[in-house]
């Protein structure tokens, strides 16, 4: 009699790691069958097609279930500009680093020589690297290349460091130049080394990559990346997936959770830049990710995502294994708006049929 316990944890742990069971693209993506796919084959499916057809400007979206396209839209090949997914990859690529010791978190901007145009204010001299990528610097210097929500932003030298969350890209540009400058190496050559390889990219094209910025104004430069869609899903795979890719750990687990860890609440970030209130979706945000929290969609439940202007975007739904990529390509010069791009998260994860 005591076995059936034994037999029947055994049997638990088997069952939930085949439902946690993915499978990987090699160099080109897998369409899921019919019976893999039966969840999303649905009228919601094809309402969401006609939505994007009707209601947004995307240009290519896709939908991955347990490692397998279960949906695609537009060109998924093409290649554009991501906007401020830039982040979220950079933060990708701080981990090796920041665990092997060559960033220290707690190292202030003084202690890291950081100085820009005009000066940095003696109380802005305090923020630690980890402020700056959890957003939480507390500098609100003009940012070189715009993106941020500085239009929120406190009296500059009015708060202290790591006390206040403001989405500025002065902090995100920052950002980069403490990766190169403490790791020798260019942010540009990491992507590719640290992900592009190891996941088999595709569509990925060096030659594209090149910083910008208004050096009169900061001389901290943004880094924009160019990816098509198929290979931003390879990004949000790896991601769901604790950092591993097939059978190798190119990301560590601890990192990716440190990534997902809140250091902003969705109450505060709310109260300080009021531009989610009303939208349904209250946000959270980590390490240059942002954070879906306090969701009554089981769907979502753990889910996060990287945002960029316009309508570029990686979400990952942990809690049904899903990964859902869209953009816009930015040389068309449409976009669209904050609510249509909530919107189509939203609407891409109740697409799927949830067992009782």
């Amino acid at each position: 009699m005591k076995s059936i316990p034994i037999l029947f944890s055994l049997a638990f742990l088997l069952s939930f790691y085949a439902v946690k069971a993915q499978v990987f693209p090699d160099r080109v993506w897998h369409w899921a069958s019919e019976t893999e796919a039966k969840a999303w084959n649905n009228p919601k499916a094809e309402a969401f097609h006609e939505y994007l057809v009707d209601s947004t400007k995307i240009t290519g979206l896709m939908i991955i279930h347990k490692g397998k396209v279960v949906f695609d839209y537009g060109d998924v090949e093409e290649l554009s500009y991501i906007a401020s997914i830039r982040k979220s990859v950079l933060s990708m690529l701080y981990g090796q680093y920041v665990e092997d010791g060559s960033i220290r978190l707690d190292k202030t901007i003084k202690e890291l020589g950081i100085d820009d145009v005009e000066g940095i204010l003696p109380i802005e001299q305090a923020a630690t690297v980890r402020d700056i990528i959890s957003a939480r610097s507390g500098v609100y210097h003009p940012e070189g290349y715009g993106g941020g929500m500085q239009e929120y932003a406190p009296k500059r030298g009015s708060v202290q460091p790591g006390s206040y969350w403001l989405y500025s890209n002065w902090d995100f540009n920052v950002a980069g130049y403490i990766f190169e400058q403490e790791t020798g190496k260019n942010i540009y050559d990491e992507v590719e080394r640290q992900l592009v390889n190891p996941l088999h990219m595709q569509d990925w094209d060096r030659s594209l990559q090149h910083k910008e910025g208004n050096t009169s104004i900061s001389k901290y430069l943004a880094y924009p990346m160019w990816f098509s869609t198929r290979d931003m899903a390879r990004l949000g795979l790896l991601m769901l997936n604790k950092g591993k890719w097939k059978d190798v750990q190119v990301i560590s687990e601890a990192w990716v959770d440190e990534m997902l860890k809140s250091r902003t609440s969705h109450k505060e970030l709310n109260k300080n830049v009021p531009v989610f209130q009303g939208t349904g979706v209250n946000y959270g945000y980590g390490y240059m990710w942002w954070l879906w929290q306090d969701v009554k969609d089981p769907r979502f439940e753990g889910a996060y995502s990287a945002k960029g202007a316009m309508g570029q975007n990686i979400t990952v739904y942990p809690a049904i294994e899903t990964v859902l990529v869209f953009k816009t390509k930015a040389a068309y010069g449409r976009s669209n708006s904050s609510g249509v791009r909530i919107k189509v998260a939203q609407k891409a994860a109740e697409i799927y049929m949830m067992e009782d």
